[in-house]
């Protein structure tokens, strides 16, 4: 007979070895790295932006800007003569001084500039400035010869009848000129200076010298 064996060998299991696990500290470190350049560079553009605020405001305390001073001086009639087909022939002269009174800028007057005399809407004549340059500190004569050919109807030649009685004729001069600000001798950007000068003159005869009897100024500018 066989003998059975109740007992049974129990035997423990096999030891697993603990696969060691290693973290990933590339996107935390990439993410900090993109941070601190995020920092950095909103801390230069702070810090620049106030050394060019200082600088601007010293630099502004220094020269003192202020605005030219413009003035119509003379204005001499060389020509207005209505013709045969009762259009009107206009030639003027006006003279303008321009008076800068800045000790550190100057101002560049460009080429495309336009001057335009008009009488109750009507355009008598049309001209330009000179393009030059004005120094520091300096007052210039602007000598503007306009001519113009315009219609001249008979509601004008009695608004005109009217106004030469009573010695007072309204006038509009339109200046445009696109100038450039010279600041311790380095030309600035050019802007677009628009000038409405408003006259009251007594005459427009050419045997007559006009006297102006006031003026009005308006100015704008386009950047």
């Amino acid at each position: 007979m066989l003998n059975s064996n109740n007992s049974t060998d129990l035997r423990p299991p096999p030891k697993r070895r603990n696969v060691p696990r290693y973290h990933d500290h590339s996107s935390k470190s990439s993410g900090s790295f993109c941070l601190k350049c995020i920092c950095c560079c909103l801390l230069f553009w702070f810090v620049l932006i106030i050394l060019l605020a200082g600088a601007a405001y010293i630099l502004y305390t220094k020269i003192e800007p202020e605005v030219p001073v413009y003035t119509v001086d003379h204005f001499d009639v060389n020509a207005f003569d209505v013709q045969h087909d009762f259009s009107l022939h206009t030639e003027l002269v006006v003279t303008v001084k321009s008076d800068n009174p800045n000790n550190h800028i100057g101002f560049q007057y460009g080429t495309d500039s336009s001057v335009v005399v008009m009488y109750k809407n009507s355009i008598l004549c049309e001209g330009k400035l000179p393009a030059f340059t004005q120094p520091h500190a300096n007052a210039t004569m602007i000598q503007i010869p306009l001519k113009g050919d315009s219609e001249f109807g008979t509601d004008l030649q009695e608004a005109l009848v009217k106004n030469r009685k009573t010695g007072q004729i309204p006038l509009l001069v339109e200046v445009k000129a696109p100038i450039s600000v010279v600041v311790l001798d380095f030309p600035m950007r050019q802007v677009t200076v628009l000038l409405n000068c408003s006259l009251v003159v007594d005459n427009l005869s050419p045997k007559k010298k006009a006297k102006i009897i006031s003026s009005t100024y308006n100015y704008a500018v386009e950047l």
